[in-house]
């Protein structure tokens, strides 16, 4: 959707302790938190048109954004 942010907060409420918690620890997590939020960033920048690149970058960009998300939320599920 258009300028829809995927923040990982708002894409999982019910792991805000856990993300802020691996977060503050840093390391692997931290590290793919960061990617995550650049790329979440990037598609928005996308989205408003600011940057306007090809339709194939943007679908790589939409599919790192995914495995992150998924990486990110196994990382989550773990924590628990």
């Amino acid at each position: 959707m258009f300028g829809e942010m995927h923040d990982l907060h708002q894409e999982f409420p019910e792991y805000h302790d856990e993300i802020h918690d691996l977060k503050v620890k840093g390391g692997h997590f931290k590290k793919l938190f960061d990617e995550y939020d650049e790329l979440a960033h990037e598609m928005i920048r996308i989205q408003q048109q600011i940057e306007t690149p090809s339709d194939d970058f943007v679908e790589t960009l939409k599919v790192k954004r995914l495995r992150l998300k998924d990486e990110l939320y196994s990382m989550l599920k773990a924590d628990k």
